[in-house]
């Protein structure tokens, strides 16, 4: 294990994000629209958030919850275009933190909550190198 100090905080920021996600859009946060780009997010930002406070690094902290959150993509099954979409606001919620460390975490839930607004549904044909910055989806809510 290569940073057993950000296991704590990698669990108490999945169980928040899991909360809040239900708080904010009940059980929509586990289909896949937008309330499910919103949480996917909310899990990258809140582990990469809550580990920073342990080590002020924030690239060793991206890369600690994109090693958490793929593996978490690669172990249970799900459609191509679903794991895409999953992988794709996982990286969303990473450059959110990278761009606001300071801000606070109920600052960043109404920032994601704004981009959930906007989300743009996506197919196997969309091409997502323009939608970087945005939350994607697959079904309607």
């Amino acid at each position: 294990m290569s940073h057993p100090f950000f296991i704590v905080p990698t669990i108490r920021a999945t169980k928040d994000c899991i909360r809040i996600s239900a708080d904010n859009y009940g059980r929509l946060h586990h289909e896949n629209g937008p309330a499910n780009a919103f949480r996917h997010a909310l899990w990258n930002y809140l582990i990469a958030k809550r580990c920073f406070r342990i080590r002020h690094d924030k690239d060793s902290v991206l890369q600690w919850a994109e090693k958490i959150t793929d593996w978490h993509e690669h172990v249970f099954p799900n459609t191509e275009l679903a794991k895409t979409m999953d992988f794709h606001n996982n990286a969303v919620g990473r450059l959110v933190f990278r761009e606001n460390p300071e801000k606070t975490e109920s600052e960043i839930i109404e920032l994601l909550k704004s981009m959930t607004l906007v989300s743009v549904k996506i197919d196997s044909n969309t091409k997502l190198a323009s939608l970087k910055t945005q939350f994607i989806h697959i079904l309607d809510q």
